[in-house]
């Protein structure tokens, strides 16, 4: 395995890490390695933004290489939004670039007495003054980096005004909009006065099997092109099922209120493609081309919104206007925000002062009225700019929810504002939502693709009723294993590879001999090590539970919808025992961690922070 480079940013020195080889083998690369690299660092009490909190920045075993859809990178640190595990997954071609420069990973700690950025040059590395780019967007950052680079191409990650200001939902850029966008890894920039990282590199990336390689990842990219589901994703991008999710109730509405929203057609996939869109990107090594450009009448050209950004500015807020919801998404992303977090944080406002909790004092004058898009993009400028009412919403909802005593209000779990997918409508996803290491995430498990028969029984995942219980608790374990190792790898979750080839293409470039239960067992072995950080960090099982707002039914649905809400409680008490984890604290089991080569925990979870 490539090397990892440390950089200590209050003394400028870096140095190169060894990866141990049995740490490679058991957790490949991508968030999983990450984890096992910074188990030591993640104590209680550290402070997520101080010199001290690394930020790892991590490639995978097939990150760079020709394919399938593998241009993807994770970074990892202590998120500033929950306080605990933090992970950040980012596609475009920012990952390949390190692996050619000969680096598998970038650790980064200390805080520069003023603004930087490292600057990765095959294996030269330079930190330089940034106070001339603090202050300016995302894009515009790259672009001057870009102009200052005096030859070649460099791939650039940036944070925005919103990271330099720490803000807890700050994202990072690279590319035509490609960000790392969840649990504030921005903020831990900003917090170093890092600016940017710009790397090049030539580097040839190592391959166990080159000519085997070459074979099985062309079989892989015609599979691959062959799918259904890439057809749609190429031709409508990531929203390409936005109006099958609304007809199963999966779309959520008006801060997750309501069902049925007679304008969602139009921020469609279909609709988007059909008024705005004029062309796809892609990252590296994929014939998917999921990314939209779009033109708004303007001659410009802008990165058009994938779903969780049309919902979350669209019906959740009561609007319909994709070229709106567009110009908010682009907003988002030169202050470095997520789209997610901040949307859902003024669904949060606008649902307390509809309640009469918030009041024109608190919001400067503005009235909060569903549908209101002008105050939206006023909101937006003021979180960014962290100015006024801004300065409350910058925090996230379970803060805003705090400030205004309705802790209940916000839609969150532990600290993570929850995503556009509806457990109502899926109800699988209460369990993903209940216990992803980040808190509610959906891509830790995008098991809502499951509940419409994306199923892989030679891992496990098989598909139930959507309003099903605690049936469902094996296959969300499987699939959450399985999502694991596909961030170990780095691949993206829209190559839908078979699971065969996939295996095929993980021994080819590794060396190794693995089968299916190889795959599976590595990555639960890495969902139990985050489970296990979280756990010494203060999470337990009374922190596995789902906001007041969907344990309720959907007042305005019919059919099957009608009074239903997933019975978390039998869920949980299923996949606890699934899991291998005690039903009381929710800590993994001293036999399950022994199962899974995890041992060396067993003393500082069980002993160290129970005191047994």
């Amino acid at each position: 395995m490539q090397p990892i480079l440390k950089i200590d940013l209050s003394n400028s020195k870096s140095e190169e890490l060894d990866i141990p080889l049995d740490w490679g083998y058991e957790y490949l690369g991508g968030a999983s390695l990450s984890a096992r690299l910074l188990y030591d660092e993640l104590q209680p009490g550290l402070d997520p933004l101080s010199p001290e909190a690394p930020i790892l920045f991590m490639t995978g075993l097939l990150t760079g290489t020709a394919g399938t859809a593998v241009g993807r990178f994770t970074i990892s640190a202590l998120s500033p939004a929950t306080r605990l595990w933090g992970e950040s997954n980012c596609g475009g071609f920012w990952g390949p670039e390190l692996r050619s420069a000969g680096f598998f990973g970038l650790w980064i700690t200390g805080r520069a007495e003023k603004p930087v950025y490292i600057t990765i040059r095959d294996q030269q590395i330079a930190i330089l003054p940034a106070s001339h780019l603090w202050g300016l967007d995302t894009y515009s950052t790259q672009a001057a980096i870009a102009s200052e680079w005096g030859g070649g191409k460099p791939r650039i990650a940036a944070i925005g005004p919103a990271g330099e200001a720490q803000i807890s939902f700050a994202l990072i850029l690279t590319d035509h909009g490609r960000v790392a966008g969840r649990t504030g890894m921005g903020a831990l920039m900003g917090s170093k006065n890092l600016k940017a990282i710009a790397v090049e590199g030539h580097g040839q990336i190592p391959i166990h099997d080159p000519s085997s390689f070459a074979a099985l990842r062309s079989e892989a990219n015609r599979q691959l092109r062959a799918e259904p589901a890439t057809r749609v994703l190429h031709e409508l991008g990531s929203a390409a099922a936005s109006d099958y999710f609304d007809y199963l109730g999966e779309m959520p509405k008006r801060y997750f209120q309501a069902n049925v929203f007679d304008e969602a057609t139009k921020i469609s996939g279909s609709s988007v493609a059909e008024t705005i869109v004029n062309g796809v990107t892609t990252c590296h090594g994929c014939v998917i081309a999921c990314g939209r450009v779009v033109q708004l009448g303007d001659g410009k050209k802008r990165k058009g919104p994938e779903y969780e950004t049309l919902v979350g500015f669209g019906p959740n807020l009561w609007i319909s206007d994709p070229q709106f919801i567009t110009r908010m998404g682009e907003l988002c992303d030169r202050y470095g925000m997520d789209t997610i977090s901040l949307s859902n944080t003024i669904g949060l406002a606008y649902t307390l002062y509809e309640k009469g909790l918030i009041s024109n004092s608190d919001t400067g004058g503005l009235k909060l009225q569903w549908g209101d898009a002008s105050v939206v993009e006023q909101l937006v400028h003021l979180t960014g700019k962290r100015q006024d009412f801004g300065i409350q919403l910058s925090e996230g909802a379970l803060a805003l929810g705090r400030q205004f005593g309705a802790e209940e209000e916000a839609v969150q779990v532990n600290g993570l504002e929850v995503a556009y997918h509806d457990p109502r409508g899926m109800s699988g996803m209460a369990l993903v939502y209940a216990t992803s290491p980040r808190g509610a995430c959906h891509n830790q498990s995008d098991y809502f693709m499951v509940e419409v028969g994306q199923v892989e029984p030679e891992i496990g995942t098989m598909l139930h009723a959507r309003q099903g219980g605690a049936e469902k608790a094996a296959s969300v374990a499987r699939h959450q294993d399985y999502r694991t190792f596909w961030n170990s790898l780095v691949l993206c979750i829209f190559a839908n590879v078979p699971v065969f080839t996939l295996l095929s293409l993980v021994n080819s470039a590794s060396g190794f001999e693995w089968g299916i239960s190889d795959m599976v067992k590595a990555g639960e072995r890495a969902w139990n090590l985050k489970r296990v950080i979280n756990n010494r960090l203060g999470l337990q099982g009374k922190c596995d539970t789902l906001p007041r707002a969907l344990l309720v039914p959907f007042p305005d649905s019919g059919g099957e919808l009608a009074g239903f809400v997933p019975d978390l409680k039998a869920m949980l008490a299923a996949y606890y025992d699934v899991r291998g984890w005690d039903p009381i604290t929710g800590f993994p089991t001293r036999e399950k961690l022994s199962e899974l080569g995890l041992s060396w925990v067993i003393d500082d979870l069980w002993s160290s922070h129970l005191g047994t």
